[in-house]
C-alpha cells in the first residue's frame, strides 16, 4: 500500500490510533497529556513517536503536509452527562484543533466526539467549524456511528467528522456497517470462564445483547464503575453487576448464579481492543482510559475509507467474521 502518514492529538490508549494504523497509516506523532496513557502507547508501540504534552502548545506547521489528522478531542464541552457548555468549556480543544489542521494543511481530518456534539443545542457550534475548514478548502462530512454495526459488542454511538480535500472529498463514501456484533456472553466466555467459574455457560445465556456505552468518566469522580444508574440497570440485566471493576474473573469458589463485575482486559475487549494490547496504570487509571477510548473497529473503518478517497482506491468488502479475527473475538 502506499505509505501515508497520520499526526493524532489526545490519543489516549490508543484505540483511534491502533484503528488507523491497521487502515494503513504510520504515524508521525500521538499526542497525549496523561502519563499514564502515554505509557500505554509506549508499551504497545515502543517504535511510535509518543508526545506526552498539552497540545495547546503544538505546532501544526511541525508536521505540514502530513496525509490524516486525527484526534478524540475532549468530550465533557458537550456530553449530556455534563453541563454542555461547548465553546464556553475550558477544555473545549476543536479550536486548537482547527489551528493545527490549519498550519499543518493535512489532506484529511477525522475528529470524534460524544454524539452529543451532533444534537440541536450544538447547530451552531457545528456550523462554526464547518465554515472554518470550508475556509480552508476542505469539504466536510459528518454522522454519528454505532460501534455494534462494526463488530463492537456495546452501543457506543460517537459524532464521527471528517473532512477532506480535492478530489479525494469527491471519492470519500462513509464505511459500511459489517453485520450483527457478537453479544457481551459470547465476547466475554472465555475470559469469564479461565479461572474455573462454573457458571460462566449459563451466563453467556443471560448476557445475550450487546451492552450499553462504557463509560471511562473522569479523575473528578472516583473510582471504575459501568456508568450512571441506567447503565448499570441495563449491565444488571444482562448479568454484570456495574458497581465497578474486578481485580479477576470469577473463579470456581464463585457462586454459580453470581453476578459477576467486568475485569479491565474484559471492559477492553467490550470496547474491540484485541487481548494483546496491554493497559497501563492502577484499575481506575487502566479503566478510565478504556471507557474513555474511541473502539479501534470503529477507527479502522473510517480510516480505510479516509484513505480510500486519498488514494482513489476500492475499500475491500469485509464479513464480520473476517473483522471480528481483527478485535480478539
Amino acid at each position: 500500500m502506499e505509505a501515508l502518514q497520520s499526526l493524532e492529538i489526545c490519543a489516549g490508549a490508543g484505540g483511534q490510533a491502533l484503528g488507523i494504523e491497521r487502515a494503513g497509516f504510520e504515524h508521525v506523532a500521538a499526542v497525549e497529556i496523561e502519563s499514564v496513557a502515554c505509557e500505554t502507547l509506549s508499551l504497545n508501540r515502543p517504535k511510535w513517536n509518543v508526545l506526552n504534552r498539552d497540545v495547546r502548545g503544538l505546532s501544526g506547521s511541525d508536521y505540514r503536509g502530513v496525509d490524516l489528522f486525527a484526534g478524540g478531542v475532549p468530550c465533557p464541552p458537550f456530553s449530556v452527562a455534563g453541563r454542555q457548555l461547548g465553546e464556553n468549556d475550558e477544555r473545549d480543544l476543536f479550536p486548537v484543533a482547527l489551528q493545527i489542521v490549519e498550519d499543518a494543511k493535512p489532506r484529511a481530518v477525522i475528529l470524534e466526539n460524544v454524539p452529543g456534539l451532533a444534537t440541536a443545542r450544538f447547530s451552531d457550534y457545528r456550523e462554526k467549524v464547518y465554515a472554518r475548514l470550508s475556509r480552508l478548502g476542505y469539504t466536510v462530512f459528518w454522522q454519528p456511528l454505532n460501534a455494534c454495526n462494526f463488530g463492537v459488542p456495546q452501543l457506543r454511538p460517537r459524532f464521527v467528522l471528517v473532512a477532506l480535500r480535492g478530489t479525494a472529498a469527491k471519492r470519500f463514501v462513509w464505511p459500511n456497517p459489517i453485520g450483527s456484533p457478537p453479544t457481551v456472553g459470547e465476547a466475554l466466555h472465555d475470559l469469564m470462564a479461565a479461572r474455573g467459574w462454573k457458571g460462566a455457560s449459563a451466563w453467556v445465556e443471560r448476557a445475550n445483547a450487546i451492552g450499553p456505552t462504557l463509560v471511562g468518566g473522569s479523575k473528578l469522580h472516583g473510582g471504575p464503575d459501568l456508568g450512571p444508574s441506567r447503565a448499570k440497570a441495563a449491565w444488571s440485566l444482562l448479568g454484570v453487576n456495574g458497581g465497578g471493576i474486578a481485580d479477576a474473573a470469577p473463579d470456581s469458589d464463585f457462586p454459580i448464579d453470581g453476578v459477576p463485575k467486568l475485569t479491565v482486559r474484559m471492559a477492553a475487549r467490550i470496547q474491540g481492543f484485541p487481548d494483546s494490547w496491554q493497559i497501563s496504570g492502577r484499575k481506575t487509571a487502566a479503566y478510565r482510559q478504556i471507557g474513555n477510548a474511541f473502539p479501534p473497529p470503529v477507527a479502522e473503518a473510517v480510516g480505510r475509507s479516509v484513505r480510500a478517497a486519498i488514494v482513489g482506491s476500492t475499500i475491500r468488502a469485509e464479513k464480520a467474521s473476517e473483522r471480528r479475527l481483527l478485535v480478539g473475538y
